[in-house]
Parts: structure tokens; C-alpha cells; sequence
């Protein structure tokens, strides 16, 4: 007999490798059938002939098959919710100006069995989310002036401030009825109707020609400011060169009136200096001359021209 095979009495014979797969089959069908897998990143809503229980443990779990018992998976992430309609209607802001503005909210779920019970679903508690968001986009839109949704200057808008009324308008509601956790609301977009983008339009560009002409004023004014500072010290610093230039002046002048006293005792000597001086200044470099020696203050050249007379 085979080791592998087994004999029936009436001689057939018994294949246990098909016999251990069919069990494990059968085992793997059971385990499906009255157990669940959660995940980490999930709750299970466990309801039992109308009756919930909540499971939060990851691993594996026991059930009853259906219809005994059915569970719910619901995400405890985050996730991001831009709404379904009213993203493209128009709003009115405070002073009755036309705007178009479109919003979102993170959210995760903090009560599956609430929201079970609420709604059954997420896409059906987003729905009614959305109603929210609708709701609390016009209500608080409508509390502030366009001026804070447009402007030029940073200063003036207050984006963060109406995104925060409205999560606060809307996490109160969506936690209390869908057990739903509202995380932040943000504006995704802001935008005009033709007619206001055009009146807009226009307006802004009066406002920059306005504060361009202005800027250029206080340019030229500022330059003929610093023209003028400028001139001043032009004329503060040629007095004062001026000034310097007479005393220097004077200084030499009076140095070189203690030489013209010794100059009149030796006046050939003086005159033999001064010709040396003017014959420096005409040749300066390598130069040849054809010149009258009789004339000064070449007359220098001539031999024995060294003799002064006295």
C-alpha cells in the first residue's frame, strides 16, 4: 500500500492531499464567514440585529455571517471635502456686492457610531455637509464688506478670520449630528461676476493712477529737495575752498617776499634762476635746438655764461 494513499474497505482508494486541501479550503471559507480584518487606519461599526458596537483594535476579529451581524468601515484619517453644489453661486457681501467663493473643509471622523447611526454613511453625511458649507459660506460672507475679500492691500483683507467663523459655525453642527470633527475650512477660490470684475477693474486703476501721481509728486519733490541741499553745499565748499586758496596765497606770498630781499642784493643771481626755471619748463625731454644763444634765456648755453655780473 502507498504511503501517500489509503485503502477503503470496498478497495478504493483514499487521496489525502485532495482530502487537506479541501479542508484548508474549507477552513479559509470559515474564517472569511465569521471573521473581519481591520485595519489601523479604520473603525468597525459592528451591528447586530439593530444593535452597534464600535471596534477600534487592528487585527483580526469574530463575527457572525450575515444577515446575523454586518460591519461598517469608516476612515479615521483626514480628508478633504469641497463641497458638491453651490461652489459657483453667487454671495453677497455686506455692502450687497456681487462674489463667488469657493471653500473646503478637512474633517475626520471621532464618532462612527453617531455618524452610523445619523447618516450610514460618509457620502451620505457629506451631503448633508455640503448643506452646511453652503449655509455657513452665505451667513458669514455676509458679515464682511468686498472690500476685505479684494483689495491691494494685504492689510485690509481678512481671508484667515472669515475662514475660521465659518469653521466655527459649521464644527459645533457637523460634530453633534455626524460625529464628524471639522479640522480647518479654507477658501480655494474667489471670484467676480463679469459686471463687478469689470466695475472692479476700473476702479483699481483709477486708485493706482491716483497713487502713482502721488508718488511721482513726492519724487520731484524730493529730488528739487536734494538739488537744492546739493547746491547749497556746492557753494558751501567753493567759500571755503576760496578762502583756503587766499590764505595759501598769502602764505606764499609772504615766503617769497623774504627771497625777493636777497634777490635785490644778488640781482643777477636772480635772474640767473629764473632763466634756469624758464629753460626746464621749454625743454623738458630730449631735445635739439636751433636757437640764437643771444636770447634768454638760452644765452645760458654760451660759454662761461655761469659768470654773473655784478
Amino acid at each position: 500500500m502507498s504511503t501517500k494513499n489509503a485503502i477503503y474497505a470496498d478497495g478504493r482508494k483514499l487521496h489525502w492531499p485532495t482530502i487537506l486541501l479541501g479542508l484548508a479550503v474549507a477552513v479559509v471559507f470559515l474564517v472569511a464567514i465569521f471573521s473581519f480584518q481591520l485595519r489601523s487606519t479604520d473603525y468597525a461599526v459592528v451591528s447586530t440585529f439593530g444593535k452597534v458596537e464600535l471596534v477600534k483594535t487592528p487585527g483580526l476579529h469574530f463575527r457572525l455571517p450575515f444577515p446575523f451581524q454586518k460591519v461598517h468601515f469608516f476612515d479615521k484619517r483626514q480628508r478633504s471635502f469641497e463641497g458638491i453644489v453651490g461652489k459657483m453661486e453667487e454671495t453677497y457681501t455686506a455692502d450687497k456686492k456681487n462674489i463667488i467663493i469657493g471653500i473646503y473643509v478637512k474633517y475626520r471622523v471621532i464618532d462612527p457610531i453617531r455618524l452610523f447611526n445619523s447618516e450610514r454613511t460618509v457620502e451620505r453625511a457629506e451631503g448633508k455637509l455640503n448643506s452646511l458649507m453652503r449655509s455657513g459660506k452665505d451667513e458669514i460672507v455676509g458679515k464682511y464688506k468686498f472690500s476685505q475679500f479684494v483689495n491691494t492691500n494685504p492689510k485690509e483683507m481678512k481671508l484667515g478670520r472669515i475662514e475660521d467663523d465659518i469653521k466655527t459655525l459649521l464644527a459645533t453642527v457637523a460634530e453633534d449630528k455626524f460625529g464628524i470633527e471639522i479640522l480647518s475650512v479654507g477658501i480655494k477660490s474667489v471670484e467676480l461676476p463679469k459686471k463687478v470684475s469689470e466695475d472692479v477693474i476700473k476702479r483699481m486703476k483709477a486708485e493706482r493712477k491716483t497713487a502713482a501721481e502721488v508718488y511721482l509728486s513726492e519724487g520731484k519733490k524730493a529730488a528739487a529737495n536734494i538739488r537744492t541741499a546739493a547746491d547749497t553745499k556746492k557753494k558751501e565748499m567753493l567759500a571755503i575752498a576760496a578762502a583756503r586758496a587766499k590764505s595759501i596765497r598769502a602764505e606764499g606770498d609772504a615766503e617769497a617776499a623774504t627771497y625777493y630781499s636777497v634777490f635785490k642784493k644778488e640781482p643777477g643771481l636772480a635772474i640767473f634762476l629764473r632763466k634756469l626755471d624758464a629753460l626746464k619748463n621749454i625743454v623738458r625731454t630730449r631735445t635739439i635746438l636751433v636757437l640764437d644763444t643771444d636770447t634768454a634765456p638760452f644765452d645760458l648755453l654760451k660759454p662761461n655764461s655761469e659768470k654773473l655780473k655784478r
